[in-house]
Formats: structure tokens, sequence, C-alpha cells
């Protein structure tokens, strides 16, 4: 029986650029899949919601056409969909101004290559993370993702450039450091608590947390070298307060994964991750930064969810 293929379409992503080249994309499509279901985002949200649909209405694949916020809205609505029917099987379609997680995929940049590549890929399961945080209406909120959740200097950035109209006219490395160096001039380092599974919990003052499942966040920064999609773990790098010229002059070697060693990081790793603000932060907790998303703040929960995902690739 053929393969039932839904495709979740963000028209914005890339500056439009995926948009625009529709047709032809779309005839790629149908050369190697067939017919396929096409659902088009307006919101934020609509991913999710979308591809719940698709699910739930029997696609056993559904494609991410965007950036790493449209296919991390796309499987948290799948891993939704797995809780109450078969598996859905998550593939990407990536154009965006952040496409970290498929950069850590190694995927083909031709369109038709990738397409054919999907087209002939076995589903490989994969760890989720799941976040639970404060939303910025004060409520607690929750939801998946699949590349990385982080907190701090992170949070802030994120606001900056999805509120930057030079977004998707500019390359997605340039826009992310220059926002990243500004933000870091300005930004106040924060004091939180952060308590790896049952490990005795760690103060201290810190511009950046990131719980990574995958390797590359901020527009190519390789945050995470070590960090493996089905090792059933999160490398929890910790980025503590330290002289800000000096870590701007170093955020070069993040690119290239050549941190490890750095004397203001430490990497841990761990399944379960609670970072709790303390003091003065307490107030005014650290902006929590999602798959390139900053829907609110800590306190925030961080729980793996092994091969949770089937993820063609």
């Amino acid at each position: 029986m053929r393969l039932k293929v839904g495709v979740i379409l963000n028209p914005v992503a890339g500056g439009g650029r995926l948009r625009r080249d529709w047709p032809r994309v779309a005839g790629l499509l149908g050369k190697h899949f067939g017919e396929f279901e096409l659902r088009e985002t307006q919101a934020e949200g609509d991913a999710e919601r979308l591809a719940i649909d698709l699910a739930m209405h029997g696609c056993g694949l559904v494609i991410a056409a965007g950036g790493d916020g449209t296919a991390s809205e796309v499987a948290d609505g799948l891993l939704q969909a797995h809780e109450v029917r078969r598996v859905t099987e998550l593939a990407l379609l990536p154009c965006g101004t952040g496409i970290d997680f498929a950069r850590g995929l190694g995927l083909p940049r031709n369109v038709d290559a990738l397409l054919a590549h999907i087209a002939q890929a076995k589903g490989r399961k994969v760890d989720a993370g799941r976040i639970s945080y404060i939303d910025d209406h004060g409520a607690l909120a929750s939801r998946h993702f699949i590349n990385i959740a982080s907190l701090g200097l992170s949070g802030v950035t994120d606001r900056a450039v999805n509120a930057d109209k030079r977004k998707g006219r500019v390359s997605a490395k340039a826009l992310f450091y220059w926002r990243t160096v500004a933000a870091f001039a300005r930004y106040r380092f924060q004091t939180v608590r952060i308590t790896v599974d049952d490990g005795k919990p760690v103060e201290a003052s810190i511009a950046l947390v990131a719980v990574a499942n995958g390797r590359f966040f901020g527009g190519g920064m390789m945050i995470a070298p070590d960090a493996e999609l089905n090792d059933g773990q999160f490398d929890i790098v910790i980025l503590k307060a330290a002289g800000k010229l000096q870590l701007m002059w170093d955020l070069r070697l993040v690119y290239g994964g050549r941190h490890r060693n750095h004397p203001a990081i430490t990497i841990l790793r761990g399944r379960k991750v609670l970072v709790e603000p303390v003091g003065s932060a307490a107030v005014n907790g650290a902006l929590v930064d999602i798959d390139g998303e900053s829907p609110g703040r800590v306190p925030a929960t961080f729980e793996i969810l092994p091969g949770a995902l089937t993820l063609r690739y």
C-alpha cells in the first residue's frame, strides 16, 4: 500500500524563499512520493495542530518544510499523536533562518537529492526532549523539542532575531552572531540552581545553559559537539559568568566545537535537568529558548524521551 504523505509548509520560512519556489518543489515531491496532502501554517502553533491532524488521518510520513521552529512544532504534534495512534515518521525539508537541527543530520542541500534520499531512507528512532517552563503570561506550560532547549543569553537572542526585519535577507550565521554579540553586551548574568538527575544541585552565575539533544544551534554554533540523537541522554553545556569581552571573542570557538576545555564551560550529561532562578533572578527568570523560539522563562524542567520519535534521514 502506498505511503500516505503529508507536507506542512511554513510560507514565510527563509524570507518566503520556499514559498516562491513551491511549484518546482511540489513537482519534486510528486516525483518522489506521488500524491501528498499539503497544509500551510498561518501563525505560531499551527504546525503542531496540523501535524496532529495529518497523523490522526493516516499519514505515515509528515515532511516539515521550513526552519527549526517549524520542525520542532511538527515533531511536538507528532509526539502528541503517537500517544493515541501508530507512529508517524518525520522528515525535514529545511529552509529558514535557523536550520540547525537539519545541519546536524548532514542532509543533502539539493532539494531533488534530499527528497530522493528521504523517499529511500528507513525511519530511525531518535530521542526527543520535553520542557516544562513558565510562559509569558505566568502560567505553567510544556512542549516537546527535538534539538536544543536552553536559557539565558539564547532566549534574549531568539527574541531579537525573530523580531529582526533582516530575517530571511541576510545569512542566519551573520544574523545570529551579531544579535548574540549585541545581546551579550547588555546581558546581566543570572544566578540559577542546576540539578542533573539525582545529583547535588549546583548554583552558578550563568550566561547560558544549553540542554542538548542535537549539536548545533544559533545559526551554526556547535554548542554540544559530542551530543548524539539516540543515546538516551542530554549533553548539558553551562557557560558561566566571566569577562564579557573575552567571552565575546571566544564565541568564535563555538562554531567549530572547540570550546570543550574553555575555563568558563562545564559540560555534563543526564536524563533530567531542573533549572531554578536564585535570589534576585527569581523575580524575572532567565528566558528559555526552545528550538529557536522563546515562549517563556525559568524555572524549567527538561526530560529526555529515549527513542520517542521516528525520523527519516
